[in-house]
């Protein structure tokens, strides 16, 4: 039987990016990419995907993650324009942040990631199905 009872977020949830970068520099992670995602980034930065992927990417078992700097920085945050150099190439997973299925498992998942990022929480108001669409296509 399916269930009719409705996510705790079913009001929408605000977020504006505030360019801060602490999605994209500190702690090591992990961002996973796809071949397509490859590709793409590859044509955004000029190279051809092969010798993109060895520049750029690292095999963790059978996935692919961008590397990073040693300080766990991603490679491809401008630190002096505080943003994505790859911006129009980004991943799938930088593109749904904070919309990530282990940021809206709870309200209180929700303001602890509203404590870890500016943006959460303040700005537009995504609508439900904004929400849902953004969750369903990166599972974190």
């Amino acid at each position: 039987m399916l269930s009719d009872k409705k996510p705790w977020y079913s009001d929408g949830l605000r977020f504006q990016c505030s360019q801060c970068g602490g999605c994209c520099t500190g702690a090591p992670g992990f961002v996973w990419v796809t071949q397509p995602e490859i590709d793409s980034i590859a044509r955004e930065v000029g190279l051809e995907s092969e010798q993109f992927e060895d520049t750029y990417v690292r095999k963790i078992g059978a996935r692919r993650s961008l590397r990073e700097f040693p300080n766990g920085d991603c490679v491809f945050f401008d630190t002096q324009k505080k943003g994505c150099s790859v911006y129009n190439a980004r991943p799938i997973q930088c593109r749904t942040w904070p919309f990530w299925d282990s940021n809206l498992k709870s309200e209180k998942a929700w303001r602890e990631t509203c404590e870890e990022c500016p943006g959460s929480g303040t700005g537009k108001v995504y609508r439900l199905e904004e929400i849902e669409g953004q969750r369903k296509q990166m599972k974190i």
